[in-house]
């Protein structure tokens, strides 16, 4: 039977048959290589009814399949049941990469049709050198969703607002200034940014194009004879043109970015980020390209002492909203009252809104009780929202963005009395934890040279988690910033002092429960010795773990006393911002971990 995500599939196929297109990709981003999108990009999500933010789809004329990585391949399954579209496990050594698939299964000769808008420049350029290798052709014109999708939303129409130099701690134009020096380097005299979150950072400009993501639906051309900033001009407001104009940056429309590229002089040299700027965009500037890495962004990843600050108040009222938010949540399980996944989020949503600070959560709230725990990027709709009882584990996976800073936390907590296997496994996650919280690392180290600390516990036992260790944090801006991450495999980026890192290692049952327990950490200075020096991370994130899941018989003295001293510190940070009940609750969850 044809539902209607096989029925647009099939508008597609007719066009691509039309245009002697073979197949085409559908890449699960935006112009500016985002991983969050708004509902205009969100093509990925209307052809299929897959909602995770990453993974993209192959549609042939007779066929399609979604690649998905470990964080999707249960919610793919359970949400392209009977699209016809089948599930691709990225990640696993039998699962082919997507242009490995496409040379290996379409006849030489074989055009593969894509929008050159969507794709980076590296990710085009192997595209097109596999593709010729096998015999086929690339183009990179091929758009027909507007044709296909009739009523699809048009770009997002947010109004545009100043961050204020009281959070950023630095002006615009004094950004601006730091770009262009790091642009000299590459033997380049001018830059353009791709990257939403860069361009907010430079300009010290919010918006709410994507949900969840502050960011401003646009690019932006740096030289120093000034900026351009190419945007739809009916979202910028007076106050925020004045703002640029203090920064020498002008406007331009957004649909305008192609001919301006194509039109800069012949000799000016242009820093693009290879990673992040798209593959038609290259083709515009030709041979003024210097493709290299972002000039800004390992200078947005380190933050300065004003951001700092920030965070650390906005931690301050987060670990607040938490508390109220879970003595809310127990008070409802004590009281036999009907409480669901998606009443959980709504609770945190409702406690975290009551900030003055509060912009908006820093992404969907993941609230997984029991099997849905173990679903990495859960997220609890109204037809798969379940009641929370006593009998299993609830993970909340949970963030904002306050004006000051961006918050994102993990805590799994057991809902009754948890089983034997569940202590052990929790601690287990909880033992990487403590590796990467206490961990001594010298200068120049990456996140994929410590990773192994947080999983080396769980391998002894033929455990093991497939997401990330740990990704970078922007300050009001997007839960997920590079360059810098612990995984295992290198972004070649080290750690910094003044980057805000996550600390998340888990572990997944499927069909049983899921346990993830995340921190933000702040990498800082340490020590220095005869062997250079050593940096450390400093936590920042204030709320307590689940004392009922620590299984003490395979903990050192040292993760005990690492517990209770992160526990000090969160009730020293937050019971003089709470009243007497709040403050008895916390002292409870914080009381002394001691060897059973």
């Amino acid at each position: 039977m044809e539902n209607k995500y096989s029925a647009r599939l099939q508008s597609l196929r007719d066009y691509m048959r039309s245009a002697g297109v073979a197949a085409t990709i559908i890449p699960q981003t935006d112009p500016h290589q985002s991983e969050y999108l708004s509902a205009h990009w969100q093509v990925r999500r209307w052809l299929s009814g897959f909602t995770g933010s990453a993974g993209d789809l192959l549609v042939t004329l007779d066929g399609a399949l979604l690649w998905a990585d470990s964080r999707y391949w249960l919610q793919a399954a359970r949400q392209l049941e009977g699209t016809g579209i089948e599930v691709m496990e990225d990640g696993k050594p039998e699962t082919p990469s997507m242009i490995d698939y496409i040379c290996g299964n379409l006849p030489a000769g074989s055009t593969v049709g894509i929008d050159g808008m969507l794709f980076s420049i590296n990710t085009t350029r192997t595209m097109e050198s596999r593709l010729e290798a096998a015999g086929m052709k690339l183009v990179v014109d091929f758009n027909p969703i507007d044709l296909v999708w009739t009523d699809r939303p048009g770009r997002p129409d947010s109004k545009v607002f100043v961050h204020e130099e009281k959070y950023a701690g630095m002006s615009a134009s004094d950004k601006i200034d730091m770009v262009l020096d790091r642009v000299k380097t590459s033997g380049a005299v001018s830059a353009f940014i791709s990257d939403l979150a860069e361009i907010a950072w430079i300009l010290n400009i919010r918006g709410a194009d994507v949900s969840c993501n502050p960011v401003v639906t646009s690019f932006l051309y740096l030289s120093s004879q000034g900026g351009v900033l190419f945007i739809d001009e009916d979202k910028v407001n007076d106050d925020v043109r004045r703002h640029l104009e203090a920064a020498s940056v002008t406007l331009k429309p957004y649909d305008a970015i192609l001919g301006f590229l194509s039109a800069l002089p012949s000799e000016e040299k242009v820093l693009v980020s290879a990673s992040q700027s798209a593959g038609a965009l290259m083709a515009a500037l030709g041979a003024r390209a210097v493709v290299g890495a972002s000039p800004a962004a390992m200078l947005k990843a380190v933050k300065n002492d004003v951001q700092l600050s920030g965070v650390r108040d906005a931690m301050v009222r987060d670990g607040v909203a938490l508390v109220h938010s879970f003595m809310e949540i127990e008070d409802m399980i004590a009281q036999g009252k009907p409480l669901t996944e998606m009443g959980v989020a709504e609770i945190l949503r409702r406690h975290r809104s009551a900030d003055p600070m509060f912009f908006d959560l820093s992404f969907e709230t993941i609230a997984g009780y029991g099997a849905h725990g173990a679903i990495v990027h859960y997220d609890p709709t109204p037809e798969t929202d379940v009641e929370v009882r006593p009998g299993n584990l609830l993970l909340v996976d949970s963030g904002a963005n306050y004006f000051d800073g961006t918050t994102d936390i993990t805590r799994t907590i057991s809902i009754g009395e948890p089983s034997n296997a569940q202590r052990h496994d929790f601690t287990l996650v909880m033992k990487g934890h403590i590796s990467i919280a206490t961990a001594i690392y010298p200068e120049g180290t990456r996140g994929a040279q410590l990773d192994v600390l947080a999983r080396i516990n769980l391998w002894k036992e033929g455990l093991s988690y497939l997401h990330g260790t740990g990704h970078g944090v922007g300050h009001f801006l997007n839960v997920h910033e590079g360059p810098q991450s612990i995984r295992l495999n290198d972004t070649m980026a080290p750690l910094v002092p003044g980057m805000i890192t996550s600390n998340e290692p888990g572990l997944y049952r499927e069909g049983e429960y899921g346990i993830r327990c995340e921190n933000l950490v702040l990498t800082a200075e340490a020590f220095a010795t005869g062997f250079g020096r050593f940096y450390k991370f400093e936590t920042l994130t204030l709320f307590p773990f689940d004392l009922t899941l620590f299984d003490t018989s395979i903990m050192t003295d040292e993760e005990i006393d690492w517990v209770n001293a992160y526990h000090a510190m969160v009730c020293e940070r937050l019971l003089p911002n709470l009243d007497a009940k709040a403050q008895q609750w916390l002292l409870s969850k914080t009381s002394v971990l001691t060897r059973k």
